[in-house]
């Protein structure tokens, strides 16, 4: 005759809280590794807004620019390489009173090389290191007003829907 062993309170607790945990980490990995994650609408950022850029950029005539586009973007960033078409859009369907600068921490030579071969036709470029004007990370573009403030930024690669806000913006 056989005997049957139950399994102890001890090893009952310790089996029931092995599933738990396995179900926890499970959900956890599910909503971290397949779920969207959340973002914000067009990568707005308010920390650029009101830095005036007079002084980082002194050559700019801001007011006879009236608007200006500035993409502060580098020749070593993927994404703003990936950007590309979406600044050949914005260089497009502009409208006539906003101008396009490019800022960059390379030279201005490198800078327009790097451009043109991109196919990104700006109306200037100018050399700068990039926390002169308040940005940490590239590509970043923001909308300055005639008095060199900055009214709107954007920063990183945007998404299609984002791409949409950004241009309505700039109408």
């Amino acid at each position: 005759m056989e005997a049957t062993s139950r399994p102890s309170k001890l090893e009952s607790l310790a089996n029931l809280a092995t599933i738990i945990v396995s179900l926890v980490l499970t959900a956890v990995l599910i909503r971290v590794f397949l779920l969207p994650q959340p973002r914000p609408a067009a990568n707005l950022t308010d920390q650029h807004i009101g830095i005036n850029l007079k002084q980082s950029l002194p050559d700019v005539d801001w007011a006879k620019n009236k608007r200006t586009l500035v993409l502060a973007v580098s020749t070593q960033c993927h994404f703003c390489t990936e950007s590309a078409p979406f600044f050949q859009r914005i260089q497009k369907e502009r409208p006539r009173d906003l101008k396009l600068l490019a800022v960059l921490p390379q030279a201005v030579d490198e800078g327009r090389k790097y451009l043109d071969g991109e196919g990104v036709h700006v109306d200037d470029v100018k050399q700068a290191t990039l926390s002169s004007i308040g940005v940490t990370g590239t590509p970043t573009m923001l909308l300055v007003d005639g008095k060199g403030t900055v009214a709107k930024a954007w920063e990183g690669k945007l998404q299609p829907d984002q791409q949409a806000v950004v241009l309505a913006a700039l109408k």
